[in-house]
């Protein structure tokens, strides 16, 4: 009661202080760095991650990269290799000369290290760096090398990648907001009573946006997917709020004159309601906090503090704007244009055992396509890129060329024998799909002892605690085949070195792979768990969670299912993060329809008028919010070029109208069905009045 009074009375402060709040959000915002490398939400404990700390602590590289010169005189490579060794943060250039130049007689060089590095058309070069992979400081390196080569030089590798990726996300991003906000605001200017609101919604879901944006700064950094995500969803979720207080305040000012008094009732009510109805949204948020790879945490502590920030929004900045804009905001009403759903309603009361017939026959090809969908998905952030894109055509180049699709790195002891790390070298090149392996040894060969080369030659590839070897392989990463290919390295690898590493690019994704297939168990069972335990909470009931769980669950199954029976295969952290970001945004349709089927009951109405009445007064609300959702996240997923952005947004567009559909016309039917079960489990429907309405009059119409 205090707190809405002082909302009313306190409108232009608070403005003015939600508008001050902009600067240092605005700030925030451009000073959290943005991190477009999966691979570094890895456990920091895995072998891979620690491989990659040694490399970079032992010998001074971090990144890495092949670059790929096509039709380029031999003395042009030589030259732009010394251009590129100028490059600040290039560490070290291979080349088959590197040894060569550096007093070792050509005649001693293997045959096979020069034809590793040259074709007939091509010339390849080995680009260390002294930064890691998605460092800043890395991709102005890409930026720079490709500049000095030009266009007969082509750069692959993930830097090359995140670079690309960052280059193209920064300019679609700004385009994902514009057409989230347009479409949601079209999609509101057609459902709504006013012509005038919708823009005063986005003005107060914008400012609380952006404050969720600035608040980032003190998490230090976000992934790519956060950034590009955030804002779409936060719009798209936290619009129903808006949308409550708004139809609330009308409702009080027919009950009072005095807008200001119509406005505090309507901010007591809309809290109660919208804080009972975020806290599901945000459980399923924070559930992704509870994946080990961690761009789940990171994703859901900006959703989860962004739907806190817009609960708090539609309370205090969105009640002190309508106030400010009530007289133009009431001019500008109009009659909704959705229609009345009393015939929708009697249709799906009366023909419910249809709805159950359909709902069970659907359950089990969702169920298999479901399945189906999570063993199918692709670890490759390459995929997620269009073809024209540099990273995409120098990874063709290298594959076409040289038959090489990705490397690994070796860490073996640097005490190790030379005759050991021999043996090993030929035991993993006859490995299926290794093309070779490069180290100190088979650079140089037995001929020309270890101790005879100039330190500037053992340097590249040894220091004082590791020996760094090289495996070109024809398999790509993230597949099974070099999947295998890596269990068969490691297994030589261990037999001469116990504490030997293997480490890389396609290593990291198997770790990666491994880890997300135990996230996703994990986040859906956290989800589910606290979702039911809230509404248990909520609802008072032991069987309302299942019920309501179970509508959402099945239209989860339905939207990941239907990828399958599509034929397209998703990046690895769409059906983690949609079956979460689902159930906890759109459980809300269903807890709407099933608290006015209690309320009709309890107060005497028999089940067919309850689910009836509930029906009527729920479907407006549901098909506002959930076309609000398909919309802001619709236009996005047509527009992106980027896989992951694009079909991520496509299921939640997807996920939004499966679940409306299925809250529509299954939950009323199950509620029908196990009517007499759940007023036996659920608290204050045991001793409902006594009073009820014959079905007859219930279908009359």
């Amino acid at each position: 009661m205090r707190f809405s009074k002082a909302v009313v009375k306190c409108r232009i402060p608070i403005l003015i202080i939600a508008l001050l709040l902009m600067i240092p959000s605005a700030l925030g915002m451009a000073g959290t760095r943005i991190n477009y490398d999966m691979l570094d939400y890895l456990p920091e404990d895995m072998d891979t991650v620690v491989g990659q700390n040694e490399l970079l602590e032992e010998f001074n590289k971090g990144a890495f990269s092949f670059l790929i010169m096509e039709d380029m005189p031999r003395r042009d490579v030589a030259a732009l290799k010394e251009r590129i060794e100028g490059v600040e943060h290039v560490e070290t250039v291979l080349w088959y000369d590197s040894l060569a130049d550096l007093s070792v007689p050509m005649e001693l060089l293997p045959d096979e290290i020069f034809r590793a590095f040259n074709t007939e058309r091509s010339t390849m070069m080995a680009v260390f760096f002294d930064t890691s992979t998605s460092s800043d400081l890395t991709m102005d390196a890409i930026r720079e090398i490709r500049s000095v080569a030009g266009r007969q030089c082509f750069v692959s590798g993930m830097s090359a990648l995140v670079t690309d990726l960052k280059d193209l996300c920064e300019k679609e991003e700004p385009i994902y907001v514009g057409i989230a906000v347009s479409l949601a605001c079209g999609a509101m200017l057609l459902l709504l009573d006013s012509w005038l609101a919708p823009f005063v919604f986005l003005a107060s879901i914008g400012v609380m946006i952006l404050l969720n944006l600035g608040t980032n700064y003190f998490m230090g950094e976000i992934s790519y997917i956060t950034k590009a995500l955030s804002a779409v969803l936060q719009l798209a979720v936290t619009m129903d709020y808006s949308i409550f207080l708004w139809n609330s305040y009308n409702e009080q000012r027919r009950l009072n004159q005095d807008n200001a008094v119509a406005m505090s009732a309507a901010i007591r009510e809309t809290l109660a309601s919208v804080v009972g109805s975020s806290i599901t949204t945000v459980a399923g948020f924070i559930a992704l906090c509870f994946m080990s790879f961690t761009m789940g945490r990171d994703l859901g502590i900006v959703m989860a503090k962004g739907v806190l920030l817009g609960v708090l929004g539609c309370v205090t900045v969105l009640p002190s704007m309508i106030l400010v804009f009530d007289k133009p905001l009431q001019k500008t009403r109009h009659r909704s244009l959705i229609p009345r759903m009393d015939g929708l309603a009697n249709g799906i009361v009366k023909f419910f055992p249809v709805c159950l017939v359909l709902f069970a026959a659907a359950v089990p090809p969702a169920l298999l396509g479901y399945q189906k969908t999570n063993s199918e998905v692709y670890y490759d952030m390459g995929q997620c890129l269009p073809e024209n894109m540099e990273y995409v055509i120098a990874n063709k180049k290298l594959s076409e060329e040289f038959d090489i699709a990705s490397t690994h790195m070796l860490l073996v002891d640097a005490g190790l024998p030379s005759r050991d790390v021999r043996a090993m070298v030929r035991e993993m090149e006859q490995v299926e799909g290794v093309k070779y392996v490069l180290g100190m040894e088979t650079a140089v060969g037995p001929r020309m002892p270890e101790e005879f080369l100039p330190e500037s030659v053992t340097s590249l590839l040894k220091s004082g605690k590791w020996e760094l070897l090289l495996v070109n392989s024809a398999y790509k990463v993230a597949g099974e085949e070099v999947n295998g290919q890596l269990d068969r390295l490691n297994a030589i690898l261990k037999k001469y070195d116990q504490g030997g590493m293997l480490i890389g690019e396609a290593p990291c994704m198997k770790d990666m792979i491994e880890t997300t297939d135990h996230d996703f168990q994990v986040v859906n069972a956290v989800s589910i768990i606290a979702i039911f335990l809230i509404i248990a909470l909520v609802e008072k009931s032991l069987t309302l969670p299942f019920i309501l769980i179970a509508v959402i669950e099945a239209a989860i199954f339905v939207n990941l299912g239907l990828p399958h029976y599509l034929g397209q295969s998703l990046p690895f952290i769409a059906p983690i993060c949609i079956s979460t970001i689902q159930l906890g945004a759109t459980v809300d349709y269903a807890i709407l329809m099933t608290n006015r089927y209690k309320s009709e009951r309890i107060n005497g109405l028999d089940k067919r008028r309850a689910v009836y009445t509930a029906l009527t007064a729920s479907i407006p609300s549901i098909i506002v919010s959930g076309m609000g959702l398909f919309a802001a996240t619709f236009g996005v997923a047509l527009y992106s070029e980027i896989d992951i952005i694009s079909s991520m947004c496509m299921l939640m567009a997807r996920g939004a109208v499966v679940s409306m559909v299925s809250v529509i016309f299954v939950l009323p039917a199950l509620l029908l069905l196990c009517d007499r079960l759940v007023c036996a489990t659920t608290r204050g429907m045991k001793n409902k009045k006594n009073y009820t309405i014959s079905n007859q009059e219930v279908l009359a119409k």
